[in-house]
């Protein structure tokens, strides 16, 4: 396994994060023990989820399952970085009332004491904010987590879907309180969707952030869905159906298919490996369903993609590079 640092702190992980959205709603408990049973066999440190995992009536439900994972006990605790985000509404269906969802100091408190408990844990190593919150100041924020920081509950705080100005915002504020303020955000990016080089990855990368990309397949789309849906001999559905039927969409993934396969590469451990090359990244979160994708994914992590793969990607989803350039002279 390789190991990088967080952003600029003096934390060490692993180059692929586990990511546990899967686990309850479409992997079971066992199966899901068993996933994170192999990652950290493998050396897999880095575990993410969030306090709304579940969904719907089941919200919470995930954080659950990484629960008694850790009460087995084995040392699973201690070697796991643990990663939960906390924003969405977690009162149950019907009985939302104010002040149950954001990013206020109440909710923040009420929010990390609940994942606390359903993490079987005493302290969460990176609470993230799921989105940012326009209408709660970061002095009330960095109010709020500088107490739970020194309380042992939380170590290190990030964000997830935040602009770059945003960050900018926010670290400038946690510098004004003597905070250490975020060290890592949380981002949609990938071949496909690359709009996080303009301004987000920069302002992360200036402020000593480590970037880890969600969706780093795009909902699957850069997982060979044209060949899948070709030789399994079945429609595709949701966002790839969606993806197909445009015919731009369709040439541009035919292409990607096609140059990977003239180099023997395999579409999702090619996208991954992209993601490990570019400026800034400290890993991309894969959410394995199976053993059989976990796999898949940890091969991505001895993939060195030639040079003529990564022109050729490039001319394919041409990124629009940093801002002003993108959109200015």
């Amino acid at each position: 396994m390789k190991y990088t640092q967080l952003g600029r702190t003096g934390l060490k992980v692993s180059r692929l994060v586990l990511g546990t959205m899967n686990f309850g709603p479409q992997t079971n408990e066992s199966d899901s023990h068993a996933i994170m049973d192999s990652a950290l066999g493998a050396g897999l440190n880095f575990f993410d989820t969030a306090n709304v995992y579940g969904w719907g009536e089941n919200k919470g439900r995930t954080e659950e399952i990484i629960g008694t994972w850790f009460a087995q006990g084995g040392g699973r605790r201690d070697k796991v970085v643990l990663a939960t985000k906390m924003y969405g509404n977690m009162a149950a269906e019907g009985d939302a009332w104010p002040n149950h969802d954001k990013l206020s100091a109440v909710n923040i408190r009420r929010a990390v004491d609940a994942s606390l408990k359903r993490l079987q844990t005493d302290h969460i190593d990176l609470y993230q904010f799921h989105h940012v919150d326009r209408n709660t100041p970061f002095d009330e924020i960095w109010q709020a987590i500088d107490v739970l920081v020194q309380q042992g509950k939380i170590l290190y705080a990030g964000s997830s879907n935040f602009s770059g100005y945003k960050i900018a915002q926010a670290n400038e504020q946690a510098a004004r309180r003597g905070s250490l303020g975020l060290v890592s955000e949380q981002c949609i990016y990938n071949l496909v969707e690359r709009r996080a080089e303009m301004e987000v990855i920069p302002a992360a990368r200036d402020y000593g952030l480590g970037v880890i990309p969600w969706s780093p397949l795009h909902g699957g789309l850069l997982g060979g869905v044209i060949r899948k849906t070709t030789e399994g001999g079945r429609r595709a559905s949701g966002r790839a159906a969606d993806a197909l039927a445009d015919p731009a969409t369709r040439s541009q993934l035919q292409a990607y298919e096609d140059l990977l396969d003239k180099h023997g590469l395999e579409p999702g451990e090619a996208a991954l490996a992209w993601l490990l090359t570019r400026p800034g990244i400290t890993g991309p979160i894969v959410g394995p369903r199976t053993a059989d994708q976990l796999d898949s994914a940890l091969r991505a992590l001895e993939l060195e993609l030639p040079e003529a793969v990564l022109t050729g990607l490039d001319e394919i989803f041409p990124g629009p590079g940093p801002s002003p350039e993108a959109f200015a002279w």
